[in-house]
């Protein structure tokens, strides 16, 4: 369905969500499928961070207000002992090898659109959702 905004005709109306940040781990079809979706999607390619240990990789996600999406088991250990510590972050979403890539980009759209950076923070969220 079309909507007219501000005399402007669009396919659809813009949708909030969080941005979200891609670890190296995860396939660039899911960052694509994911921009396809209009989301504020960044690479921690293109942020120079592809490098970092996988802790820098998780504050700069948080320095730069993002979501960090991985593939990589190692965040389970990591978010846990952040969370035993008291060290914030802004959130992960953890989505195992194997995962089907378009469950993973649907659930990962659904998520980012529909919790808030407070209900997102010093959280793990476990993909597929179902």
């Amino acid at each position: 369905r079309d909507y007219m905004v501000t005399g402007v005709q669009t396919c659809a109306l813009p949708i909030l969500s969080l941005a979200v940040y891609m670890d190296v781990h995860v396939p660039s079809v899911v960052t694509e499928g994911l921009r396809r979706k209009l989301l504020d999607v960044r690479t921690a390619q293109a942020d120079a961070a592809g490098r970092l240990s996988d802790e820098e990789l998780l504050a700069r996600a948080t320095a730069v207000g993002c979501v960090l999406l991985t593939q990589d088991a190692d965040f389970l250990e990591i978010t846990a002992r952040w969370q035993q510590r008291g060290i914030p972050f802004s959130g992960v979403l953890f989505a195992p090898q194997g995962t089907p890539i378009g469950r993973m980009i649907e659930d990962a759209e659904l998520c980012l659109a529909g919790l808030t950076a407070d209900e997102f923070r010093n959280r793990l969220v476990h993909l597929p959702l179902r």
